[in-house]
């Protein structure tokens, strides 16, 4: 990943402000820290700092089209730019960046030219010719973006919050899926994403692997790069082994799971080992870097950030992650008790629409702290549609018939003749990371802000944070490190607030009466499901796992 910076229609653009734009950019370096650019145009600034992935010699940013006119600062990836190219045979480039497609395709087709992107990405584009620009952010909001408004009337767009919440009166999330025209004002795009998921995230240039957590999602992603790494230039170059790496407290869930994965596979796997207080002296870097508080973000935040720090220092700068399965599938415990199959499948609806203030923000801004980009093969756009378009019924969780969470994806992975992975890791129960890493982690954050919190100040806590009140001492404790980074208004509103358990939308809570009272986002918060629920099983959790059926070879094929 990189960072990005755009400011537009500044009032003053002296030499004083094109050097606080540069201060400002730098505070996402740690997005990029191989390069940094900026292009100033009258009252319009460019900023931009480059994590270089696919070509590292000559794609630096901003990029542009043959006679400058057209500039581009970029944060993503362009899977498709090698077909796009050979639509624009007219135009000459001047990298193997996959970004520089960007202002060809605006110089050729126009503001609708972001319909033939394939990837993840946003960015700001600048027209000189009539100081026209526009702004896009992918259709799921894998890469993040900020838009806000400073009190000259300018207009700045940003990776991260960090880089304009000093200078802007306001600021909010820009909305993923859409384009911010200065000619049209903001609107609605679908970007179609075509072709296989796993394997296309498979281009890059520099060193990558995969993050194991030996869950069900992690693990199909690891099996499926493995079959397919051979295939590509980056096995000649790095080597056809793939690189896999977790992290736990030791002895925990994750690291015995993520071990025997990668024992199969035969990937050359790395294991990192942290303690409850290095997680703890660890959560105000989290904190800053993430732009949250939201809580079970920053639970599993912290154990991502320390991990990609140490794979960082193995001189890897890509990973695959397995983030969106859940959401798309019905993955989380809490769907057991989905009453019927509407219910389900509106609520695995606001599960993705909410994903860039979730799982995509931690994903993303936890690896990019230290420089390293992750890619997402289940936010593909093509596997998101088929996988929507399966009936919710195939979904439902029936576990008298044998289907536990996400059966539908672990059927169409259940393969006898040549198995994907162990049966007993196919069909593990669902662990959310931030469990899976040790159970012992969040009851040990959960124990440190006791002391740090007292009765008093969650009494209180209305008083002191009317919006979105923490209603924990947990809680209490993430919102005071965010308000010392983030103390405006406009911060707090960009993050999402509402009771939860194991994840859940506040809508779903309404699907057992008995949750209200065990509100968490932990998944052992999902009484009578979990294995090790916080609380004795109210029934059993015997589950069949030989079932099988005629469906979803799509969904296999797409991953």
């Amino acid at each position: 990943m990189c960072g990005i910076l755009a400011v537009l229609g500044c009032v003053d653009y002296s030499h004083a402000k094109r050097a606080r734009i540069i201060e400002l950019s730098r505070r996402l370096q740690h997005r990029g820290p191989d390069w940094s650019g900026i292009h100033c145009h009258q009252d319009c600034f460019l900023a931009h700092q480059r994590l270089a992935i696919v070509d590292p010699a000559s794609g630096d940013q901003p990029l542009y089209n043959e006679d400058k006119t057209i500039v581009v600062t970029v944060n993503g990836e362009i899977y498709n730019h090698k077909e796009l190219r050979g639509r624009l045979k007219s135009h000459q480039f001047r990298t193997n960046s996959d970004c520089e497609v960007i202002p060809h395709l605006y110089e050729e087709y126009g503001e609708e030219f972001v319909d033939m992107l394939d990837g993840m990405f946003s960015f700001v584009l600048l027209d000189t010719q009539d100081k026209s620009f526009i702004a896009a952010r992918d259709g799921i909001g894998i890469t993040p973006l900020y838009l806000g408004w400073g009190l000259d009337g300018s207009v700045w767009f940003a990776s991260e919050m960090k880089a304009l919440s000093d200078d802007c009166e306001r600021f909010i999330s820009f909305p993923p899926g859409h384009i911010y025209s200065s000619k049209q004002g903001k609107r609605a795009k679908a970007v179609v994403q075509p072709t296989m998921a796993v394997v296309k995230r498979l281009m890059t240039d520099v060193p990558f692997g995969v993050l194991l957590s030996g869950g069900l999602d992690s693990s199909l992603v690891a099996a499926v790069a493995s079959r397919h790494l051979a295939e590509f230039e980056g096995a000649y170059q790095w080597g056809s082994q793939l690189h896999t790496f977790c992290i736990g407290l030791k002895g925990s869930p994750d690291l015995k799971a993520a071990r025997e994965v990668a024992n199969y596979l035969g990937t050359r796997h790395h294991e990192f080992h942290f303690t409850v207080q290095e997680g703890i002296d660890a959560l105000e870097e989290v904190v800053y870097h993430v732009e949250t508080y939201d809580v079970t973000t920053i639970r599993a935040s912290t154990p991502m950030f320390l991990m990609s720090r140490k794979i960082k220092s193995l001189g890897v700068k890509m990973v695959l992650s397995g983030e969106g399965s859940d959401e798309i599938f019905g993955g989380y415990l809490y769907f057991h008790k989905a009453p019927n199959k509407e219910e389900f499948h509106l609520e695995t609806c606001r599960k993705i629409k909410g994903l860039h203030l979730y799982d995509c923000l931690r994903a993303n801004k936890s690896t990019s702290a230290w420089g390293v980009e992750a890619r997402v093969p289940f936010l593909d756009k093509e596997f998101v549609n088929i996988a929507m378009s399966i009936d919710p019924e195939w979904k439902l969780i029936k576990r008298d018939l044998g289907r536990i969470e996400k059966w539908v994806l672990r059927n169409a992975f259940d393969d006898e003749q040549r198995p994907y992975l162990p049966k007993h890791i196919l069909y593990r129960q669902k662990e959310q990371f931030s469990d899976g890493v040790g159970y012992s982690w969040i009851d040990g954050l959960k124990d440190h802000a006791n002391n740090q919190v007292t009765d008093a100040m969650l009494t209180h806590a209305s008083y002191i944070y009317p919006e979105n009140t923490p209603t924990t001492k947990e809680a209490y404790y993430y919102r005071t490190i965010f308000e010392k980074f983030f103390p405006k208004n406009a911060a707090r509103q960009t993050v999402p607030g509402g009771p939860s358990v194991a994840c859940s939308t506040a809508k779903a809570v309404e699907w057992d009466a008995a949750w209200a009272n065990n509100l968490d986002p932990s998944g052992r918060a999902a009484l009578g499901v979990h294995e090790a629920a916080y609380e004795v099983f109210v029934e059993a959790n015997g589950v069949h796992h030989g079932l099988q059926e005629e469906m979803l070879d799509k969904t296999a094929t797409v991953v």
